[in-house]
């Protein structure tokens, strides 16, 4: 088991991987540097190879697919996330590996929001796309992180272990998020100073196909993660559907003791019914989440064993 690992996922990052690699060798001396190669077409693995990071490959595309095969992986006491277009400063790993190290953070966030990423970044719909995506999951699931997007980032070992990867690209950092905030962990912010990109490198996040995945993969956490809430809404909009068209009936059968608008009142009736499916379908799947959390404290305790016998071994 490695002390401190750090993760460095790449594609085509030859501009920029090798000084990424030496300034997190430098405030990191005791740190193992991987770099998962995501085929990469420009000489970003054998640059990192050269630079003194452990080379792996990860051949099917996309970041969650790189970082689930990184968890899988690697056994470390802490672990550092970072992407390889260096564009996150090295000198704060020593703090974000304290927290987890001596604070028990399960996960610590590096914030570029709270400081330069709005001036640094020249890009306008990924600033629009970073404050809505802050305020959709701040909504949804009240967690405290400030920086949803953010690539940097560290983690505990309970935390890697205990994560199941289901997303396959850019979605991952809102999945972490979730997951964390569901779980109960502990998260801790961290302000960073973001830098963009230098000129030349390329940014592989497509703001309007990668957007609407990560907009898809919140509603489809919110059915998994608050279903109650999911679909609580469409139960009550079918509710007020139907009670609007409902009242003029009403009125008129009121008035004159007869219904003359009997296709009105039955779809009224339909449309009650759809909203009672789906409110019940929401307490029941309620009841099955909170069976969830219950299995995975359990299981969660089970993870922290097993890191304590493997720490114990590695001393």
């Amino acid at each position: 088991m490695d002390k401190i690992a750090v993760l460095i996922p790449c594609y085509n990052e030859s501009m920029t991987i090798e000084k990424v690699v030496k300034d997190f060798r430098r405030v990191l001396p005791e740190a193992v540097i991987y770099v998962y190669d995501n085929n990469s077409t420009d000489g970003t693995a054998q640059i990192a190879e050269e630079a003194g990071a452990v080379v792996r490959h990860e051949f099917r595309q996309g970041k969650g697919n790189v970082i689930r095969r990184m968890f899988r992986e690697i056994d470390a006491e802490c672990y550092i996330m970072v992407d390889g277009d260096d564009t996150y400063p090295a000198e704060a790993a020593p703090e974000m590996v304290r927290l987890v190290r001596e604070h028990n953070s399960d996960m610590v966030v590096g914030d570029r929001l709270s400081s330069t990423y709005f001036t640094e970044n020249k890009r306008q719909f990924h600033n629009f796309g970073n404050r809505l995506v802050r305020a959709l999951v701040g909504k949804l699931f009240k967690t405290p992180v400030k920086d949803i997007m953010t690539g940097y980032r560290a983690f505990s070992y309970t935390f890697v272990k205990t994560f199941p990867v289901m997303s396959h690209g850019f979605e991952i950092e809102t999945e972490m998020t979730i997951h964390a905030c569901d779980k109960n962990m502990q998260i801790d912010n961290y302000v960073i100073e973001y830098r963009d990109r230098p000129e030349g490198s390329v940014s592989k996040l497509n703001t309007i196909s990668d957007g609407f995945k990560v907009l898809r993969t919140i509603l489809s956490l919110c059915r998994n993660y608050r279903p109650m809430l999911f679909f609580g809404i469409f139960a009550l909009v079918f509710f007020l559907l139907s009670a609007g068209f409902f009242i003029p009936v009403l009125v008129e059968y009121l008035q004159n003791g007869l219904v003359l608008r009997f296709p009105t009142l039955f779809v009224c009736c339909t449309g009650l019914v759809v909203a009672l499916l789906f409110f019940f379908v929401g307490m029941m799947l309620s009841t099955v989440r909170q069976k969830d959390k219950r299995d995975f404290e359990i299981f969660y305790v089970l993870i922290q064993s097993d890191y304590e016998r493997k720490k114990n071994e590695n001393r």
